[in-house]
């Protein structure tokens, strides 16, 4: 059951991308954000309450939620949207594997039982070469509009490692449920006065298909994926869990080439392997370590 369950999450968060490239062609980003954020917070919230369970009430507790909503909501989410509009959703889900590697990379510097080793260094430097080889493309061509959708993405692959950071630092014994609630909350509230401001919302007419997009995107692909990935960590532990980072950025090219007849090219399968293996470095240097810090307990 487990395996089905973390098979289901990868396609899922893998498809994350294909629904962002649709909706994300009519719906401007800041828009798109505020409704995918917004939805999946209600869905939450309303799962939460089931549960018996309340949000946070002092401003200590809400700040890591915060936190978390701009650096694992608002910035990634409206990166990775307005950069979809100029590179393929198979190429958004590559770059976004390369989040462990910025991870590992800043662990180094805040913490102090997460220090780089030779074969951190060495996964980074692989995940690193295989970025290189997907902006191969655009180095060629110039800094053109598809150069800096890739640049969008991989800030907020960075982006998302810092919210990683904040998690493990600030959230330790904060609910799953109330977690997720609590920053996709506080991201939507970020995301409203951006929206009005600048999309002018009211005025959009979207199709049935971008509009249903951002739908599945916000329930399926945020809300119902943010419980399968805490029951998988509840369940299996988070070395387990740690394997859909592998699934998503194969599943996002092959949901982009099947549905949206994406090309595969050479570099995009070099680029995708080399971050992989960089990717199984770090974590296989990561668990290890843990093992040791425990060992020495």
């Amino acid at each position: 059951m487990s395996w089905f369950i973390l098979i289901l999450l990868g396609a899922i968060w893998g498809s994350s991308y294909l629904f962002i490239k649709i909706g994300g062609a009519e719906i401007p980003p800041f828009t798109f954000v505020e409704g995918r954020a917004l939805i999946a917070a209600i869905v939450l919230f309303i799962a939460m309450r089931w549960r018996g369970e309340t949000l946070p009430r002092t401003r200590r507790e809400w700040l890591p939620l915060i936190g978390m909503g701009i650096f694992n909501g608002v910035i990634p989410y409206t990166l990775i949207t307005w950069g979809e509009i100029y590179i393929s959703s198979g190429l958004a889900a590559i770059l976004t594997a390369a989040m462990p590697i910025f991870t590992v990379i800043l662990a180094h510097f805040w913490t102090h039982d997460e220090k780089l080793t030779a074969t951190k260094i060495l996964g980074v430097l692989v995940g690193f070469a295989g970025v290189i080889v997907l902006f191969l493309d655009e180095f060629a061509r110039g800094l053109q509009m598809e150069f800096w959708g890739q640049f969008a993405v991989v800030v907020a692959a960075a982006s998302y490692a810092i919210a990683t950071l904040i998690a493990r630092k600030y959230l330790q014994g904060v609910s799953h449920i109330v977690a997720s609630t609590g920053q996709l909350a506080s991201a939507a509230l970020w995301m409203l006065p951006l929206s009005l401001a600048f999309d002018n919302p009211f005025a959009l007419r979207p199709s049935l298909a971008a509009i249903g997009s951002l739908a599945i995107l916000a329930l399926l692909g945020t809300a119902i994926a943010y419980v399968l990935y805490y029951w998988l960590i509840e369940h299996t532990g988070a070395t387990r869990t740690a394997l859909v980072t592998y699934l998503i950025p194969i599943t996002g090219v092959l949901w982009g080439a099947w549905l949206l007849n994406e090309p595969i090219k050479w570099d995009t399968l070099i680029g995708l392997a080399l971050i992989i293996a960089g990717i199984g470095l770090v974590n296989r240097s990561a668990s290890s370590q843990q093992t040791s810090n425990r060992a020495t307990r």
